[in-house]
């Protein structure tokens, strides 16, 4: 009998999504975002993206037999609830609301789910809801997508789901096994996520810039330990300088924060600006190396036993896309493979919380392989969306895209790439795209400063052929998704200086032949026109705006940027300046 569930986030108020497999297949995953162009979608549910999943898949409303979603209720006798309102005592009304009304948010979710369901067509009295602890549908998303046969260490470190914050689990023949967790307020996600709001970002979507500006730092310059104890068994935040609630938040122009005012008195006002300048940069330096060890030695208490055993380690959760931390960890000597869900923070909920419910019911769920989960469109409709600006641009339909961009770029020029299915998560993959020669000296600085307006600082990744990752990062270990950094081997650090960052590594994505052809043969054609085989890769977006979806979307910023040079499917659009420098 055919089994068909639709997973849908939004449980903790930003970036909803959808996810639908039907008999373990992924058929379909995108985030709420991309549609309604407002970036993380905050306070919304994931209809559109939902009704793209069903539509793409030929899936009608009365098809859908689960509906599930990462967010469950919590009982009073466990220690989640008891924990909060302890480690709360400073603000009653919270500590109090815990004990007496603990399951609130999750009453109100549901409710979400239920409007969002009827919005869809479906009957919520005929499908079986399934609600999913959140770090359980995280450490789904990890471990039932890895493709891993073996037990299995898993780790999710978020800011936090219902109560918990980190989570330790194996996993063993398709069941997960809880091992331990920590609680609300202590965080490790969100203490970074305080130190992101007081170096100058915003919550839950600064954090890579933190992580972006920690290489021009040094990190024994200041220690900001007393921001954290960790004894041995358990981690515990200063409250007094973050993970405040209440009277003791630091308020600044009637803004609240997620840090004390005690965070400001010991160093100094919240950064503001762009720069990268002192002391800030140290602080951000000091608050990924803390990250980093904690996680560490928590990784060394909890799941070393079950890695000496097989040496695999899956991760999800916010913390997974902290590509330095999965650096590290990766050098641990008892880790052998480690697997980041790509869509690692609250949007792959979705997909977790859907791959538990099927495996649940006795489905086990395919190995991720890819993320071209989303939209595609033909090069009939990108042609119906120019001629909409037929005037502005110059639309070419070409017989080889990927030799034409390859000559653009070895010319020196960015373009912007949009093929096939939109990636679902963070990380653009060679669906949608900006790209650039890494060996064009200020290709990077451009790419920041002219088409996507952000800070000078800001690193870029290479997408490269496979033939290249052994001699360029010593290892051969999966890197398809961009969810890891390693060290640049220093021949190659001279080839191709754009894409290492200011510590020597880079976040790389080695891009598979069978996932993304067209992609493999732009990287083939630039192999043979510079040697390397390598392409600087960024999102095609610019600073506060979703990736883009759509062609409409596509043209928007191309118009809205200094790029030229725009593929879109099988057309190649450029405004009437770049025409004579065409090749």
């Amino acid at each position: 009998m055919s089994l068909t569930v639709l997973g849908l986030s939004g449980a903790v108020t930003h970036d909803p999504s959808a996810a639908l497999y039907r008999d373990g297949e992924l058929l379909a995953a995108a985030e709420e975002e991309r549609f309604i162009r407002d970036k993380h979608a905050k306070h919304r549910m994931p209809v559109e993206a939902a009704r793209f999943c069903m539509d793409h898949a030929g899936i009608g409303p009365d098809e859908i037999d689960v509906v599930a979603f990462p967010f469950a209720p919590v009982s009073i006798w466990g220690p989640a609830r008891w924990h909060f309102a302890r480690r709360y005592w400073y603000a009653p009304d919270r500590a109090l609301d815990a004990i007496f009304n603990g399951n609130r948010h999750y009453r109100r979710n549901v409710r979400r789910v239920r409007e969002t369901v009827a919005e869809l067509g479906i009957d919520w009295n005929r499908i079986e809801f399934e609600p999913v602890e959140h770090h359980m549908a995280h450490a789904s998303s990890a471990y039932h997508l890895s493709g891993f046969d073996e037990r299995t260490a898993i780790l999710g470190i978020d800011g936090k789901g219902e109560y918990a914050t980190t989570f330790f689990g194996v996993g063993e023949a398709g069941r997960i096994e809880r091992l331990k967790e920590f609680y609300d307020p202590d965080s490790l996600g969100q203490l970074y996520a305080c130190m992101t709001q007081y170096l100058g970002f915003e919550m839950l979507d600064g954090e890579y810039k933190v992580m972006g500006m920690a290489p021009y730092g040094d990190a024994s310059r200041f220690d900001l330990s007393r921001l954290l104890q960790f004894d041995g068994d358990e981690i515990r935040v200063n409250t007094r300088l973050a993970n405040t609630v209440g009277l003791r938040r630091y308020k600044e122009d009637g803004q609240g924060y997620y840090f004390g005012q005690g965070l400001v008195d010991w160093l100094g006002p919240r950064r503001k600006g762009d720069d990268a300048d002192e002391p800030y940069i140290h602080y951000a330096a000091s608050i990924q190396r803390l990250f980093e060890d904690v996680s560490l030695q928590l990784i060394d208490r909890y799941l070393s036993d079950v890695l000496r055993q097989t040496g695999k380690l899956v991760f999800a959760g916010g913390g997974a896309l902290n590509v330095k931390l999965n650096q590290r960890i990766l050098d641990l000597p008892y880790v052998d493979e480690l697997f980041v869900q790509p869509a690692a923070s609250d949007a792959g909920t979705a997909l977790g919380a859907a791959a538990f419910a099927s495996v649940k019911r006795g489905c086990p769920v395919e190995p991720m392989r890819h993320v071209y989960l989303g939209p595609s469109y033909t090069s009939e409709e990108c042609a119906v969306a120019c001629a909409n600006h037929a005037e502005s641009m110059h639309v070419e339909r070409l017989h080889d895209v990927p030799a034409r961009a390859a000559q653009v770029m070895a010319d020196g020029h960015p373009g912007s790439w949009f093929q096939g299915r939109m990636e679902f998560g963070p990380r653009a993959l060679g669906g949608r795209s900006i790209l650039g020669c890494p060996s064009v000296p200020g290709i990077a600085d451009r790419i920041n400063e002219q088409i996507k307006f952000r800070e000078r600082w800001r690193p870029f990744c290479p997408s490269i052929l496979p033939e290249v990752a052994e001699p360029m990062l010593g290892t051969a270990h999966p890197a398809q998704f961009m969810t890891i950094t390693f060290e640049v081997a220093d021949e190659w650090a001279e080839r191709v200086p754009e894409v290492v960052h200011e510590d020597g590594t880079a976040r790389v994505q080695v891009v598979d032949p069978d996932t993304n052809k067209r992609y493999f043969d732009l990287l083939t054609r630039m192999k043979e026109r510079t040697g390397n085989g390598v392409v600087l890769n960024t999102s095609l977006n610019r600073r506060g705006e979703p990736m883009v979806c759509s062609p409409e979307d596509a043209l928007a910023m191309f118009f809205g940027s200094d790029l030229q040079y725009l593929f879109m499917e099988d057309l190649l659009v450029t405004k009437p300046e770049s025409r004579s420098g065409d090749a």
